[in-house]
């Protein structure tokens, strides 16, 4: 019997097995990644504001925006999806709400962090936190309110360019102390902090691995597991390179008038058929199609 997505994420962190996790932004991205094979996914805020309303990440999503991104998603996926919650949309209330709605949409892991609200991607200016009690007290709500025990609570902490690295430090221990299941320093600024975080935070860890002109340096999957961490996300990889992709085709277009000429990567019309379940629909109305009675004639 296939385990729960859940109880999949929790044997990877067990196992002490580092892994991969891409950036999803909706449930097309999510197939994709899902179809090259990697263990888990991550649902990325940066990009499902972006996918969904065409805005930055600045706090402008909104809970139900994120919950029902997620839902289809996991609708449409297997593995566990690991998915950003920003700071949980508000106060201690809107945590606990969060919190049940994500469960219930079938995350494997969701992320909290101690930002104040609205948010700041976590790679641009003009973040602020909040003090690190009022964040150990949203991670005890997280933990009383899951129902499932193997429905990891990722604690992320945004001090490191607000307040420094030791005071990130700080605030990564008590989280842990609290209970987080994974902890997240976001946005070092270079490879010894990344190790300096690994050597003194006893709790599975995640590497951010963003994208090139990020605050934090790309750093090899060998170097980050001999570090000590448990998992690296990267979640810009996918809708960068997508929108980078469209606009090469799109501007070939423009210039051409055609696609004759386009010399690209780009998946053909049967792949994408059986990508998004085609095959599928096509047996079912050949199923009912044969088995439907005939109406009868007036």
């Amino acid at each position: 019997m296939r385990q729960k997505p859940t109880a999949q994420l929790r044997n990877l962190l067990l196992q002490k097995a580092f892994f991969t996790a891409p950036g999803v932004y909706d449930a097309f991205s999510a197939l994709v990644a899902e179809r090259v094979g990697f263990p888990a996914l991550y649902m990325t805020g940066y990009g499902t504001v972006m996918a969904h309303l065409g805005l930055p990440d600045a706090g402008l999503g909104t809970y139900s925006d994120f919950v029902g991104r997620l839902s289809a998603i996991v609708d449409r996926t297997n593995v566990p999806v690991i998915a950003d919650a920003d700071t949980g949309f508000g106060g201690l209330v809107n945590l606990r709400q969060t919190v049940r709605g994500y469960e219930k949409a079938g995350a494997s892991a969701i992320q909290i962090e101690d930002q104040e609200f609205p948010k700041r991607c976590g790679h641009t200016e003009g973040k602020r936190v909040i003090p690190a009690e009022d964040m150990v007290l949203k991670i005890r709500v997280a933990l009383d309110t899951r129902i499932d025990d193997d429905f990891c609570i990722i604690a992320r902490t945004d001090a490191r360019n607000v307040l420094g690295l030791d005071e990130a430090l700080r605030r990564a221990t008590l989280y842990a102390e609290a209970g987080a299941d994974i902890i997240f320093v976001e946005a070092p600024e270079s490879e010894a902090e990344m190790a300096r975080i690994a050597a003194e935070i006893d709790a599975p860890l995640v590497a951010n691995m963003t994208a090139k002109g990020s605050r934090t340096p790309e750093i090899a999957a060998e170097k980050l597991e001999a570090m000590g961490y448990a998992l690296a996300i990267h979640p810009g990889l996918a809708m960068l390179s997508a929108a980078a992709a469209m606009q090469q085709a799109l501007e070939h277009l423009k210039t051409h008038r055609s696609t004759v000429s386009l010399d690209m990567p780009m998946f053909s019309l049967e792949e994408m058929h059986e990508l998004v379940g085609f095959p599928e629909i096509w047996a079912f109305e050949k199923r009912w199609g044969d088995e439907a009675p005939e109406m009868p004639r007036r």
